[in-house]
């Protein structure tokens, strides 16, 4: 399960019984069943008329993936993909079969595929490209229903709200104060129904989504940079650390945080030193090996 998923439904319910708990007299008036209707009727049937009906019986796959915890291991790809650049390199092209065999990424499968198909490196980046777009359109599209959904929700409870406000005008000449009070609250929770049901379940579901379609592109764009590496047989090394810098959120490429600081008096101590030392080297050759320029790997073709 996704702890994060979790804990946001249980602080939001938890807050909500805490609310309703401490400020109604009647926790109980908070269930309006007429209410309640009115808005995932509503929403319900818009949105069975906006997609086709493939579609909207989604829905319940994608809410069971938010709560699922599917993540990807990007470092065994790139470790996948490190040895066979390494039988690639050594043109060992039947042991880069058997290790294929041991993949269980089916996209970065379909392009080490290619490669021992001899397919040219233009068109497998091209295929590979148009499979990562492929599924970030499929994605975006299903994200973007909870989105369309949570603009229905308010509306319909907009609407519950008018439709309790006529009835309670029709009554409110010779109506008793019970039955103007019950057609009020139908309004009110009307409206709180529909904007619960949008900012706390369908637009964190759809922002979910989006998130995980992220993650998904960039596992997939680094597979694709690590094929493109493969297919012009770069060494293992170069393969693992350039594709790594996909992985790596935070790092100090000059600090890591392993070795505490030198304490300030020994700092000032090297900066008064410092002039001895360059007068000590004035006229001194030249280091003998130059600054090392190093090429960076050919990217993809986005």
């Amino acid at each position: 399960m996704n702890p994060s998923t979790l804990i946001g439904a249980a602080v939001g319910l938890l807050s909500l019984v805490i609310v309703v708990a401490l400020s109604a007299t009647d926790a109980s008036m908070y269930i309006n069943l007429p209410g309640l209707a009115i808005v995932l009727g509503g929403t319900c049937a818009a949105l069975f008329i906006a997609y086709p009906l493939q579609e909207v019986l989604r829905i319940f796959k994608l809410v069971r993936t938010v709560f699922r915890n599917d993540q990807h291991d990007q470092q065994r790809d790139i470790e996948e993909l490190a040895t066979m650049a390494q039988l690639w390199m050594n043109t060992d092209v039947h042991k880069v079969e058997q290790e294929l065999k041991k993949v269980s990424n089916p996209f970065l499968r379909t392009g080490v595929q290619l490669i021992i198909d001899n397919t040219p490196e233009d068109q497998i980046i091209e295929v590979l490209q148009w499979r990562v777009a492929r599924l970030r359109a499929r994605e975006q599209a299903e994200a973007q229903m909870f989105r369309v959904m949570a603009t229905f929700a308010p509306a319909f409870g907009m609407l519950g709200t008018l439709i309790a406000l006529i009835n309670m005008m029709a009554v409110l000449g010779d109506g008793s104060m019970t039955t103007i009070g019950q057609h009020l609250a139908v309004g009110l929770m009307t409206t709180f129904y529909g904007i619960l049901l949008a900012n706390l379940i369908c637009k964190p579901i759809a922002l979910k989504l989006e998130r995980r379609t992220a993650r998904r592109v960039e596992s997939m764009n680094m597979v694709l940079q690590g094929i493109s590496m493969m297919c012009e047989k770069r060494g293992p090394a170069v393969v693992r650390e350039t594709l790594n810098s996909f992985v790596l959120h935070v790092e100090d490429e000059i600090y890591d945080g392993g070795v505490s600081a030198a304490p300030a008096s020994n700092s000032k101590a090297k900066t008064k030193a410092a002039p001895t030392a360059k007068g000590a080297n004035k006229g001194a050759a030249p280091a003998a090996n130059p600054p090392v320029s190093i090429t960076r790997p050919a990217t993809a073709r986005q």
